[in-house]
């Protein structure tokens, strides 16, 4: 099976698939792994996991500090491809999809970006910062490897603009449910199911929707499942993290609380 059948499969349940957000290096190295295995055992169906910047231009202050965190941690784009390598070989198998900003991955060389993430165990990519009409090296990368790419839809974004992107993403598309940075949010906008509605016309019959931004109760993530085919939280679960006596027993209640909630 591709990477890329991976991840469409997780989504091919009778519910909303739950893809928890948390930065790789933080609070360290090696609890941000044990953490991440928390959020497997308590039931995400996906995890997205971040790959440190100096600038996160689409996140808010939570991620923000998680990632100079994990920076200060001495954490790099290689570092986070051994995570991936090393979250496998404890038996992990759910798809990992890379968040990360554009100019690390440059740095690092495109193609061998990709084909290493795919060697270790990778599925997929966010990159918020590549436009689509830049992204034709990154997308022919992940073809010829059969990797994942997910564009970033928000509720001002044009209908022509919406189709081309839900029509170039492989694996699924992410939907903003707020303008805006990264962050928990104490409501989230009455408008997102008129969004979610308009984006299943847009987008094709297959393209699972998957939405993030602002989600952070159990409550939310369950109006947010009757309209998306996908939950992301992260913001709300670093807070957790950061707050806790025990931060890996801590996240992983928290994502069965979400869980339990999505059904």
């Amino acid at each position: 099976m591709k990477p890329i059948e991976k991840i469409t499969a997780a989504f091919g349940k009778n519910r909303a698939a739950l893809m928890p957000y948390f930065s790789i290096g933080y609070p360290d190295y090696e609890t941000s792994l044990d953490i991440i295995q928390a959020c497997v055992e308590a039931g995400a169906d996906l995890m997205e996991l971040g790959l440190p910047f100096s600038d996160p231009l689409a996140d808010g202050p939570t991620i923000q500090h998680s990632t100079q965190v994990a920076l200060e941690n001495g954490v790099t784009t290689a570092s986070c491809l051994a995570a991936v390598k090393e979250l496998r070989a404890r038996g992990i198998e759910i798809p990992f999809v890379l968040m990360g900003y554009y100019n690390p991955i440059y740095a690092f060389g495109e193609e061998k970006f990709v084909a290493e993430a795919a060697v270790a165990g990778a599925n997929g990519f966010i990159i918020p910062d590549l436009p689509a009409e830049e992204a034709g090296t990154i997308e022919a990368a992940c073809k010829k490897h059969g990797m994942g790419l997910s564009y970033l839809i928000s509720s001002n974004t044009s209908d022509e603009r919406a189709a081309m992107l839900t029509q170039r993403s492989m694996g699924f598309t992410y939907l903003v449910s707020v303008i805006g940075i990264t962050g928990a949010r104490d409501a989230l906008p009455p408008s997102l199911a008129a969004f979610v509605e308009r984006m299943r016309s847009l987008a094709p019959e297959s393209m699972p929707l998957a939405m993030g931004f602002g989600i952070s109760t159990p409550e939310q993530a369950r109006t947010v499942s009757q309209y998306t085919d996908g939950i992301i939280v992260g913001s709300a679960l670093i807070n957790t993290v950061r707050t806790a006596d025990d931060p890996v027993e801590a996240a992983g209640a928290y994502v069965a609380s979400l869980r339990a909630a999505l059904g």
